[in-house]
């Protein structure tokens, strides 16, 4: 199982959210200098995510992670406002390895389609983030209507293959991540999930491991020395 080592930004600083909550911040420095931090430490895949454009959809933080897929050579990937086929091409031409999409794959799945088909699957990820049952859209500040595994299974008729969920109630929280949801996302929709909100421990790890989970994302409780790379 892949550990993806989450990196939010934030105002140009590497930030921590509860439950999405743009009130609730943990300021940890320079995004470049956490980055490095963890590369050195042995990370091998990045989760960096845009918070000013997930909430505009206008990002400013292109330049940051730029100098981190140059600078570190580590593999990326990216999300956070990322609404047109350019800002897609733009990221990857950054140097990034693969690009999340999130509001799109509610608003404008034929653009997720036209992604897919461009730069291919293993470029292109579907960030489901679920709250009462629900997906949120744009930064998390807005609701759709659809259920998380209804989505997840339109994103793989048009050809997605990677999904990043998240459980919003628990992201940021230390409760523990939301096992059962992401076996259920898994089994339901056929995508290889990257698990993501509430992880505390190794023990969250193994579970997610030993149920064939693709990945996890490692954020406050690696900042917060709970769990080690």
């Amino acid at each position: 199982m892949i550990k993806f080592i989450a990196i939010d930004i934030l105002g140009g600083r590497a930030v921590r959210l509860l439950k999405g909550d743009y009130n609730a911040v943990t300021d940890y420095g320079d995004p470049y200098e956490r980055a490095k931090q963890w590369v050195d430490l042995g990370a091998e895949f990045l989760h960096i995510v845009d918070l000013d454009g997930a909430k505009t959809g206008t990002g400013s933080n292109l330049p940051t992670l730029t100098k981190i897929a140059k600078e570190t050579g580590v593999k990326i990937q990216t999300g956070g406002g990322i609404r047109t086929m350019d800002a897609i091409r733009e990221r990857l031409d950054a140097g990034v390895d693969r690009v999340i999409l999130g509001s799109v794959c509610c608003t404008d799945p034929e653009l997720v389609a036209s992604a897919i088909e461009e730069f291919g699957a293993e470029r292109i990820v579907c960030g489901i983030d679920a709250l009462d049952g629900l997906v949120a859209t744009h930064g998390w500040v807005e609701t759709s209507s659809i259920d998380p595994i209804t989505l997840g299974q339109s994103m793989y008729k048009v050809g997605v293959r990677y999904t990043v969920y998240t459980d919003i109630s628990r992201d940021g929280m230390l409760t523990g991540v939301n096992v059962t949801a992401s076996r259920e996302m898994q089994d339901k929709t056929g995508l290889k999930v990257i698990a993501s909100g509430g992880v505390k421990s190794n023990k969250d790890i193994t579970a997610l491991n030993r149920i064939g989970i693709y990945g996890v994302i490692l954020g406050k409780a690696l900042y917060e020395g709970k769990v080690t790379i």
